[in-house]
């Protein structure tokens, strides 16, 4: 190969368009440090709005090839060279790639919508498409939660930031529904009171909002009350289980029945 005579096109290229390399690689290099600065701001922007760690360095990074891609077009149409059929073939890669990944898109958009309007943060407990538990990582594509049976559920962002979401921690109280039947028989205002002693005595009960103790329907074979204890979010099950127990203990030890389906036998006569 005639490396010689590529030179000296080289060299007369340079020669002929002196100013317009010069000029071309003013714009490449002013346009690389401005990218820089450009992008260093937006991080510190979006830091300051405490914009997600990793959501900064991802529309950082997008943003900086952006520009620089815009750079390069800018710089190579000042040598000369023709653009139109360069530019045409970037937007149809990118279209391209957009229709080929736009599932992944649409978990991106959905994990950027999460870390900016912050539906929930890591440790808050929610309910989502069906699942419930604690966050455990909320990545730009997936937001993963650990079940109360301590699993490990992986859910797309695209479906979470376009369905509904619970979050059972953000009030930083949840309220404890158990509904308690006892025996028509029973005194109504005693029940009450031996139901709101059990959760007065529980320490992980909270004061305010105060339990309360309702009769909530007259079943077929019960009076039911709803009984209804406030605790923290990681207080929550051992409230609900602790009471539930708790009241067992104390009506029979009031000696208050909870009545219970009877098997009848049927005899045939003879």
């Amino acid at each position: 190969m005639d490396y010689k005579k590529y030179l000296d096109l080289a060299s007369q290229f340079v020669q002929d368009n002196a100013s317009r390399v010069i000029f071309a690689i003013l714009i490449l290099i002013i346009g690389l440090w401005l990218v820089k600065k450009i992008v260093n701001i937006t991080k510190k922007i979006m830091n300051k709005n405490g914009v997600d760690v990793t959501l900064q360095k991802f529309l950082g990074d997008l943003l900086s090839w952006v520009l620089k891609i815009l750079i390069f077009i800018t710089t190579i149409s000042q040598l000369g060279v023709e653009t139109t059929s360069f530019v045409a073939i970037l937007g149809a890669a990118g279209l391209a790639v957009g229709l080929a990944l736009q599932g992944s898109l649409a978990n991106f958009a959905g994990g950027a919508l999460i870390m900016i309007f912050k539906p929930f943060k890591v440790g808050d407990l929610i309910e989502a498409q069906g699942e419930i538990g604690a966050v455990k990582e909320i990545q730009i594509f997936v937001t993963k939660i650990i079940s109360p049976g301590n699993k490990l559920v992986i859910i797309p962002n695209g479906i979470l930031s376009n369905g509904n979401i619970k979050n059972y921690t953000e009030e930083g109280k949840l309220r404890v529904d158990l509904t308690i039947g006892v025996g028509y028989d029973e005194d109504i205002k005693q029940t009450k009171e031996v139901l709101m002693n059990v959760m007065l005595n529980n320490s992980k009960v909270l004061k305010d909002p105060a339990p309360t103790v309702n009769v909530s329907e007259l079943a077929d074979s019960s009076v039911n009350f709803a009984v209804r204890p406030w605790a923290t979010p990681e207080n929550y099950w051992d409230v609900y289980f602790e009471t539930t127990e708790a009241v067992k203990i104390a009506l029979d030890k009031a000696g208050i029945e909870i009545p219970y389906p009877h098997a009848v036998e049927i005899k045939k006569e003879s």
